[in-house]
């Protein structure tokens, strides 16, 4: 079975060159097995620039766009066409998290998240957020941030958990496992 999977990359640099190098490495393993076209929001095209994965995108995936409006490229319509497996939010922002989570779709990501949940199509997401209390990030620099995630965004995550066909993870790794889960099915 070839999986057709919609990698939609959000402005998150938290865990973008862990993701980036899980990703590449899943496109290779599953060669032939799946094709990954990867979408990236207005903010996510500056934070693959920042961090300085543009070009490798572009190189090592099959099809790369950059968000111009809420349906443009058409990623809602190409969802509810049934031409992708599923859909991969990796990683994910708390804003587009809690727009999710609220209905709110107003980006190319938003809307196509929100249309694949109405549509059946399994929607991964990886959070920034996840879970309460203090994370280090890696800036492109190397420094090292520490942030102190909220209650309020770890709430929306909590949504995001229970809603119909949402699959919500915290880490790249876990990109591996769905892979190989929808490989053998």
């Amino acid at each position: 079975m070839k999986l057709n999977v919609a990698w939609c990359i959000t402005g998150a640099g938290d865990k973008i060159i862990e993701t980036y190098e899980v990703m590449k490495d899943i496109k290779d393993t599953y060669n032939g097995k799946a094709v990954i076209k990867v979408f990236i929001s207005k903010a996510g095209d500056q934070v693959v620039k920042y961090y300085g994965i543009y070009q490798d995108l572009e190189a090592n995936f099959d099809q790369k766009w950059v968000e111009i409006s809420a349906n443009s490229p058409f990623l809602a319509g190409q969802v509810q066409l049934g031409k992708y497996d599923f859909l991969l939010i990796a990683p994910c922002t708390s804003n587009s998290v809690a727009k999710i989570s609220l209905r709110i779709a107003d980006t190319l990501i938003t809307n196509a998240a929100i249309m694949a949940q109405k549509a059946g199509v399994p929607v991964y997401i990886m959070p920034t957020d996840f879970e309460e209390g203090t994370t280090e990030t890696r800036l492109p620099n190397g420094k090292i941030l520490t942030l102190e995630i909220r209650r309020e965004d770890v709430e929306h995550v909590k949504r995001l958990s229970r809603m119909k066909n949402t699959h919500v993870f915290k880490d790249p790794e876990y990109i591996y496992k769905i892979f190989e889960r929808l490989t053998r099915e």
